[in-house]
């Protein structure tokens, strides 16, 4: 990894428009977890239903998605990037520089607000809270591989993404059987599955994969993302934007 490329991705991604997003969403996430804790008075069904249903399969990767793409997309769609490309560093340092920060601010900005959100609904002694917490972490470094490598791949990043993380990973993710065993949030929960034992069938805390294939999926599409990442970025052409 490069420092210098690493606090140049950490100024483009809280420099722009898109850092107040960053900080509104986790915002309406944790007022609505205490709106949900007022109005069911800590039910921890209700919590779990809240942190698996919308932190999980909503907030989570539409923040990846913002962090992803604002990471490396915005300087490809300015023209920007061709001057770093132009620097003698490689372009796998580059790439996991900019993942690197997108990592630390997915903890940041989405996985940190997943926890909370769980803390503030309604909680079993913190295990909950440990249970979203392996599996939203899980889920921020396969997401943000996925759309740092999107990001690099086309200029439609953010509407690939958006249909991706809304309605394969949100909609199709979360009922249809087929559609379950590829999705990342699927592999995610399988970590929270094991860290509630018994009591995750009766929360509704259920993956459709085991954790060792969970586990082996995740880091194949983490592997996968981060290859197409650097394999296209050193086929990318130096040209600057008119």
């Amino acid at each position: 990894m490069n420092r210098v490329v690493m606090q140049l991705t950490v100024r483009g991604l809280l420099g722009r428009r898109r850092a107040v997003l960053l900080v509104l969403l986790p915002v309406v996430l944790l007022a609505l977890a205490g709106l949900v804790r007022w109005a069911s008075g800590g039910n921890l069904q209700n919590s779990v239903n809240l942190a698996n249903g919308f932190a999980l399969g909503t907030f989570l990767p539409l923040m990846c998605l913002l962090i992803g793409t604002g990471v490396i997309g915005t300087e490809i769609d300015d023209g920007s990037i061709v001057y770093l490309l132009a620097k003698p560093v490689p372009r796998r340092t580059i790439v996991w520089s900019k993942l690197a920060v997108a990592w630390g601010a997915a903890v940041v900005f989405a996985v940190l607000p997943l926890v909370a959100t769980v803390e503030i609904a309604g909680d079993d002694g913190a295990r909950l809270g440990w249970a979203f917490a392996a599996a939203g972490a899980l889920a921020a470094l396969a997401y943000t591989a996925i759309f740092v490598a999107l990001s690099v791949v086309t200029r439609n990043a953010v509407i690939i993404g958006l249909l991706y993380a809304l309605l394969w990973e949100t909609v199709l993710g979360g009922y249809v059987p087929g559609v379950r065993d590829v999705s990342v949030r699927q592999w995610a929960l399988a970590a929270a599955e094991r860290i509630l034992g018994d009591q995750a069938a009766a929360w509704n805390v259920t993956s459709a994969v085991g954790l060792t294939p969970a586990l082996v999926l995740l880091a194949v599409a983490m592997t996968g993302a981060v290859v197409l990442a650097v394999r296209r970025l050193q086929t990318l052409r130096l040209t600057t934007a008119d």
